[in-house]
């Protein structure tokens, strides 16, 4: 699955997931809920870009 990064940096591994906030292992970015936001600065998902 498609790791994406945030502008501060952060990455999301669907491999991993958000458990802090309650998105589970294998969650594709696809599937975040609309109102998923970085855990570690609070941008929306349109400030994502996905990585190799």
């Amino acid at each position: 699955m498609q790791k994406y990064q945030c502008v501060c940096g952060y990455i999301y591994d669907p491999e991993l997931g958000d458990p802090d906030s309650g998105i589970a292992p294998g969650t594709a970015f696809e599937n975040l809920p609309d109102d998923w936001t970085c855990p570690i600065c609070g941008v929306g998902k349109d400030m994502f870009s996905p990585i190799d």
